[in-house]
This record gives structure tokens, sequence and C-alpha cells, in this order.
């Protein structure tokens, strides 16, 4: 198995690393402080190509691999993981999808300016009452002439109020079950749809999330995604490859929590010595390192699976679940080794914490990467 990345890689996993410590870093805290989307940043990583990195450049993406993705989304996420899981959204649940099912029309009016990130996209499949079941869609999609008309509710929608164009899961046939489940592509500005108030997170407080509110929205036949009953396939193909980008937003999170605790154990003394001297920090560090490791090799294979068109579904959910519980382990620990005063602001680790638990929460609590992991092993 071949474990040295290639010249290109090592470009982008560069290029990413100074923009993040050069343009991302100098305003996150306020971002975060303030909860302020981060919109020149955004531009910024459009003109890098790191908002289309894996369409093809047919359709005016970067045309990378899914590992390029991850080393850039690891760089990103450790400075800034709102500023990562924006970046994700676009990358694995809108551009992914479009690029795979959409037909001539949606790649052409829809997939290459969201490639070029010209426009920004959501995906829309939790709703009150359908969280991790996601089989349990309450927005109704009702047929009429050119169209259907969407009503229902959908949240915790990343880039809610900044998007321009959204993936809606919706029940187009009750009595199909979810096999009557649809996609469809909803512009911003649409008659009829509306977002909410901008949730107050505890964390990746840069990003915007709210709750879409949808009455009568008209959505002409050519914006469904795949075909009519096909959307319940479309939603959870596109989060397999979600929780790779997930996945690599909590290696970031991790890393910094790392080098944050190694950079303050090596600073911090304490009975008459730095307390790196000390073997329960040593302890400390070791593990938090060991677990990163696992974690990113992990998600490497996922992505390397992605790449050459093998089944990565189970390998995607472990990545996810390793990941994002490193994330917090770490951001823990992390807190731990800086004592008081990893529980101020004036540290960056209280951050790190805040911004690492919804790691195991979306695109798939970690409850949901076990079912998905053992229904795999359970088929094979």
């Amino acid at each position: 198995m071949q474990f040295d990345l290639t010249e290109d890689q090592k470009m982008i996993q560069q290029t990413a690393r100074e923009f993040a410590r050069e343009e991302i870093a100098p305003t996150a805290v306020e971002r975060d402080k303030n909860a302020e989307f981060p919109t020149d940043i955004v531009k910024k990583l459009a003109e890098l190509g790191f908002l289309g990195m894996m369409v093809n450049p047919d359709y005016d993406g970067a045309g990378m691999d899914t590992l390029s993705y991850v080393l850039a989304m690891e760089e990103i996420s450790a400075v800034d993981a709102s500023v990562g899981v924006i970046m994700s959204v676009n990358n694995s649940l809108v551009t992914y999808g479009l690029q795979k099912y959409g037909s001539d029309h949606i790649k052409e009016k829809y997939l290459k300016p969201l490639a070029r990130g010209e426009r920004l996209g959501a995906f829309a499949l939790s709703e009150p009452e359908a969280g991790s079941d996601a089989t349990s869609q309450k927005t109704e999609a009702v047929k009429v002439d050119g169209g259907w008309n969407l009503t229902g509710t959908k949240n915790w929608i990343t880039n809610g109020t900044t998007a321009d164009d959204f993936i809606i899961i919706a029940q187009s046939d009750r009595e199909m079950g979810y096999k009557g489940i649809t996609a469809y592509l909803v512009e911003k500005g649409a008659e009829g749809f509306e977002h909410g108030v901008k949730e107050d997170k505890l964390g990746i407080r840069s990003s915007d999330t709210c709750t879409l509110l949808l009455s009568n929205v008209f959505v002409p036949d050519e914006n469904v995604i795949w075909e009519p009953g096909k959307g319940f396939n479309f939603a959870m193909d596109t989060l397999n490859g979600g929780r790779i980008g997930i996945a690599a937003q909590a290696l970031g999170i991790a890393a910094a929590s790392l080098d944050a605790a190694i950079k303050y154990s090596k600073e911090r003394k304490a009975f008459g010595t730095v307390i790196s001297n000390h073997q329960a920090i040593q302890f400390k560090l070791a593990k938090m390192a060991s677990d990163l490791e696992a974690a990113r090799l992990l998600t490497y294979k996922a992505a390397y699976l992605k790449d050459s068109h093998q089944k990565f579904a189970k390998e995607s959910a472990m990545a996810k679940l390793m990941a994002s519980r490193a994330a917090v382990n770490n951001a823990l620990e992390a807190i731990q080794i800086h004592g008081g005063y990893g529980y101020v602001r004036e540290y960056l680790v209280e951050r790190y914490l805040r911004d690492a638990k919804i790691t195991e929460i979306y695109e798939g609590t970690s409850e949901v990467q076990n079912i998905v992991i053992a229904r795999e092993l359970l088929r094979d």
C-alpha cells in the first residue's frame, strides 16, 4: 500500500495550510464570537477552486481526487471548522450528487456555477421529526402541471441563510414509503420559500444554520434530481461521501487540539519543570496523537475507496465515527492540559471543543454510524 502523497496532493495541502493561516486565522476568533458568516473568505475559497474540488473540469470544477479534498479540508478546519463545514457542504453534499445524478440541464444551469463558487449550495434532509430517521419525511411534494408543489419544514440546514441553491428531499408518494421520496433543486427566492432565523449555536458559529419553510413552492419537472422515487437513495449515497468530509473536518480539529496541547506543555511549568516532562502529560499527548493518526488513516482509506469506485459506505462511517471521537477527546484533553487557561476564550482550545461536538451529530450521529457499519458487516 502506498502512503506517500503525490506532488499535486502535497501542493494542495500546502496551499490550504497557507490560506488557512494567512487568510482565515486572523478573523476566526471574532467571527466565532459574533456568529459572522465568512463572506470574503468563501469568495477566496472559490478562487482557489476549493468549492468544487472533485467536480470534473467539464463542469468547471477543479477535477481533484477525494484525498486532495480531505487534505484541504483538514488544513482549513484546523484553523476554523466553520469555514470547513461551509466548504464540505458545497463539495460533498451538493456538487457531488449533482454531478453523479443530475441531468444535463441541472449540470449546466446549477452545477457549473456551484463548482466555480459563484453560487453556494445547501442540502436539506433533516426535519423536526426526521433527523436520524430519514425515511420519515413530512415535507410533501404534490404533482401539478409541469412540476411539483413542495410544502414542509426543514431544519438544521447548513448554509441555510446564505445558499443560492437548495437540494430538498421530500415525500412525493407516501404510499410507497422511502421508495416514494424524491430529491428536488430549489432556488433561493422561489415563491413560498423562506428561511427562519439563524440558530445561535454552541460551536461552528461562523457557519449559518437555520430552518427552511416551504409553502406550495413550485419546482419544475426539470429540477427533479435523478428521478421521482430515487430521493432516499440519492440522499444516502450523498451522505456516504459527505461523511468523509466531516471526518476530515474532525481531523483538523483533533490536530489543532494536539498542536495546542504540545505547545502549551512545553511552556507551562509545574513542580520545577515544564509539564511536558511529566509522564501524566506525556501519556495524554501519546493517546491524542495515536487516536488522530488512526482516524486519519481510516479517512484516507475511505477517500481511496471512493476514488477507486469501490464500496466505501462502511469505511466512511468508520472514518466519521472515529475522527469525530478523536476530535472531541483531543479537545477535552487539550483543555485539561491547559488547566484553567483552557476554560477561557483567551486560548483557542475551548473553541475546539465547541466545534468538535457537532461532528458526532450532523450527517449521521455516532449511533447511526454504528448502525451503518453493522449493516454493512452483516450484508457481506
